[in-house]
C-alpha cells in the first residue's frame, strides 16, 4: 500500500508540475503577443533568390491591418528610394519596410504594386512640374500677354527692324570716312546735267548721260525735279542737234518724263517743246528718230486738252498726214492712228462723265477745255476719213485692229465718205470672211471669245453703221 501511495503521489506531483509550467509558458506568450513592439517585422524572402551582401538587412511589408492607434505620428510619403524611418514616423499601407542590420535603423520605400505606376515618364513629369519657380511662372504669363497684344508685337517688330538698319545720315558719315559718296537722285541728275553741258563731253558720253536720265525720269518726282533745275532746255537742245543719235535719245527722255506727268506737260508746252517736236517730224529724219519723237508727242497730248488745242492750231494734223503718206512700212501709220484714236476716245469719255451735274469744279473745267478741241472736224477736213482705211491693207492683225477702232471712233463725221468708198466695203467683207475662219480655229481650240472674234465684232459694228 505504501508503495502504491508513494507511486501515486509522485505521479500526481509530476502532472501538477507540468501543468503549472505549461500555464506559465502560455501566459508568457500571451503577454508577448499583447505588447506593441516597434521592432515587430515580418521577414520576407529575398525576391532575387540570392544572398544579400553581408546579410545586413531584412524586409517587411506594412499591411492595412496594422494598428494605427497613435494619431500623432508623422506620415512619411515613400518614394522608389529607401528612406530612413524615425520612431515617430508612420508609413502608408502597402509600403515596404526593412531593418538595416548594419545600422540598426528602419527604412521604407514604395511597395511592389505602387512601383508599377511609378514610371520614368511619371517621374520626369513631376520633376518638370515641380521645377517651375513663382518667378518663372510670372515671366511665362507676361510672355503670353505680350503675344496676345498686337500693338506690342508691332512695336517689337519695329524695334527689331530699326536695330538691323542704320540711319542714312550715319551711313553717309561712315562712307565719307571711307572716301565714298552717297548721292540722291536729284544730286545724280544735277551732276549728269553738268557733264552734259560740259564742252569736254563727247557724243558718246552725252548719249550715256541721256540713257541714265531716261531711267530716272520714270519717277514723277524726278521728272519734275529735272525740269526745275533746267534739264528740259538741255533735252530740247538735244532735239535740235545735228546728230541723229542725240535727237533719238533726247526724244526718248522727253517722252518718258512727259508720260502721265501733268506738271512736266505744262512746262514742256510753255518751253516750246511741241513746236520743236513737230519741226523734227516735218524734216527729213531717220525712222528710229521719228518713232521716238512720235512717242514724245503722244505723251505730251494724252489727257492734256490744252496741248491738243495747240497741236491742232500749229498744224499738227497736217504734219501727221504727210508722215502717214510717206510711211511705207506701216509702223508709223499704226502709231499715228493709235494716237488719234486715244485722243478721240478720251474726249468722248470726259464728255459722257460730264453729264453728271454733281461733279467737282476741276472736272467741269476739263470738260470745258475738251469742248474747245475740235478734233473730229479737223480730221474730216484734213482727209483722215480716207487715210485711216489704208491701214486695213496691212497684213498685221494689230494694225487692222487699230484701224477698225479708229474708223468706228471717226464714224460720226466720216460716215458719208465710208459709204461712198467702195474699196472700204470690199475690204470689210474680205476681212470678215478671213477672220471668220480664224474664229472657227479659235473655237476648235476652246477659245470662244478670242482675239479674232473681237476683230470680227469690230468689222460687224462698222458694217452696220455703213448700211
Amino acid at each position: 500500500m505504501r508503495f502504491i501511495s508513494s507511486q501515486f503521489g509522485g505521479a500526481s506531483f509530476s502532472c501538477l508540475t507540468l501543468f503549472v509550467l505549461l500555464l506559465l509558458h502560455f501566459c508568457h506568450i500571451v503577454s508577448i503577443v499583447g505588447q506593441k513592439s516597434d521592432g515587430a517585422l515580418t521577414v520576407v524572402e529575398n525576391p532575387d533568390g540570392g544572398e544579400r551582401v553581408g546579410g545586413a538587412e531584412e524586409e517587411v511589408t506594412v499591411d492595412d491591418d496594422d494598428d494605427d492607434d497613435e494619431g500623432d505620428l508623422e506620415v512619411v510619403q515613400p518614394t522608389e528610394q529607401w528612406q530612413t524611418l524615425k520612431p515617430s514616423h508612420a508609413v502608408p499601407a502597402g509600403s515596404r519596410v526593412r531593418l538595416n542590420l548594419q545600422t540598426g535603423e528602419r527604412e521604407v520605400r514604395l511597395g511592389d504594386e505602387q512601383l508599377k505606376y511609378w514610371t520614368q515618364e511619371h517621374r520626369e513629369k513631376e520633376e518638370t512640374q515641380s521645377s517651375f519657380s513663382p518667378d518663372e511662372l510670372k515671366r511665362a504669363m507676361k510672355k503670353i500677354k505680350e503675344d496676345l497684344n498686337p500693338a506690342s508685337k508691332d512695336t517689337q517688330r519695329q524695334d527689331s527692324v530699326e536695330s538691323k538698319y542704320r540711319p542714312l545720315e550715319e551711313l553717309k558719315r561712315d562712307m565719307a570716312q571711307l572716301d565714298l559718296l552717297v548721292e540722291t537722285d536729284v544730286q545724280i541728275m544735277r551732276r549728269l546735267l553738268d557733264q552734259f553741258n560740259s564742252s569736254n563731253s563727247t557724243t558718246e558720253q552725252k548719249m550715256s548721260i541721256l540713257l541714265e536720265l531716261e531711267y530716272l525720269v520714270h519717277q514723277v518726282d524726278n521728272a519734275q525735279s529735272l525740269c526745275s533745275m533746267g534739264g528740259l532746255q538741255f533735252i530740247l537742245e538735244g532735239l535740235n542737234s545735228s546728230d541723229f543719235r542725240l535727237q533719238e535719245s533726247s526724244a526718248f527722255v522727253l517722252g518718258s518724263a512727259l508720260a502721265s506727268n501733268p506738271v512736266v506737260q505744262v512746262k514742256a508746252v510753255e518751253s516750246g517743246a511741241l513746236q520743236t517736236l513737230l519741226t523734227t517730224l516735218a524734216t527729213a529724219q531717220p525712222l528710229r528718230v521719228k518713232k521716238k519723237v512720235l512717242f514724245a508727242v503722244a505723251s505730251l497730248l494724252r489727257h492734256f486738252p490744252y496741248a491738243q488745242r495747240h497741236f491742232l492750231s500749229h498744224g499738227g494734223l497736217q504734219v501727221l498726214s504727210d508722215l502717214f503718206r510717206e510711211d511705207g512700212g506701216g509702223i508709223l501709220r499704226k502709231r499715228i492712228v493709235t494716237m488719234l484714236y486715244d485722243m478721240i476716245s478720251e474726249k468722248e469719255l470726259i464728255s459722257q462723265v460730264g453729264l453728271d451735274s454733281v461733279l467737282d469744279a476741276a472736272h467741269q473745267e476739263r470738260v470745258r477745255q475738251y469742248s474747245k478741241v475740235s478734233l473730229q472736224g479737223e480730221l474730216f477736213e484734213k482727209g483722215w476719213c480716207s487715210l485711216v482705211p489704208q491701214l486695213l491693207e496691212s497684213t498685221e492683225h494689230d494694225y487692222r485692229e487699230k484701224a477698225l477702232r479708229a474708223l468706228l471712233a471717226m464714224a460720226p463725221v466720216c460716215l458719208d465718205q465710208y459709204r461712198s468708198n467702195g474699196s472700204l466695203l470690199d475690204s470689210l467683207l474680205s476681212l470678215r470672211d478671213q477672220y471668220q475662219e480664224m474664229v472657227q480655229s479659235e473655237i476648235t481650240l476652246g477659245e470662244e471669245n478670242g482675239y479674232f472674234a473681237e476683230i470680227v465684232q469690230l468689222i460687224d459694228a462698222l458694217h452696220v453703221k455703213m448700211k
